[in-house]
């Protein structure tokens, strides 16, 4: 399996391959809007304006796996990061990002990117960069800003 393989849905329940950004890098992030790292959702808006002319997808998962930071609907997750943050780049339906019920995509951003902790994701704001090939090139911490990637971003561009 490869990444075009997997099927995504948005918060509004739209289903879509992944197979769409063929030939165009993605950021990948688990997201939460209560979250105390909720601030990343700005800087990963800056990034989405900075270089969506240039191809790059910012793609944002919310997830409730971590001290229960996304509870409400995938709507309530969508409504809050556009209200709040601004954020115009794609949100996604809440999903698991860890266990048995771990969304395809996570299951396979995890086999191809070990971070400190295996393949689990340690929290919200884990961030991947997915090359124009669809290959796993970086595996950002939670804690990282997003705006530490731009060298990294620039190079898949």
């Amino acid at each position: 399996m490869n990444i075009y393989d997997i099927e995504v849905k948005k918060a509004n329940g739209e289903s879509y391959s992944l197979e769409d950004y063929k030939g165009k890098p993605m950021l990948i992030a688990n997201t939460a809007s209560k979250c105390g790292l909720r601030g990343q959702y700005d800087e990963l808006e800056t990034l989405h304006n900075e270089y969506k002319d240039q191809g790059l997808v910012v793609l944002g998962f919310p997830s409730n796996q971590f001290n229960n930071q996304e509870p409400g609907s995938d709507e309530d997750a969508e409504e809050a990061c556009r209200i709040n943050h601004g954020v115009t780049f794609d949100i996604h339906e809440i999903i698991d990002v860890n266990g048995d019920a771990a969304h395809p995509l996570f299951k396979h951003l995890k086999e191809e990117s070990k971070g400190m902790m295996g393949d689990k994701i340690k929290w919200n704001f884990t961030k991947f960069l997915v090359d124009r090939e669809g290959n796993v090139v970086s595996r950002v911490a939670p804690t990282t800003s997003p705006l530490k990637m731009k060298k990294d971003i620039e190079n898949v561009l």
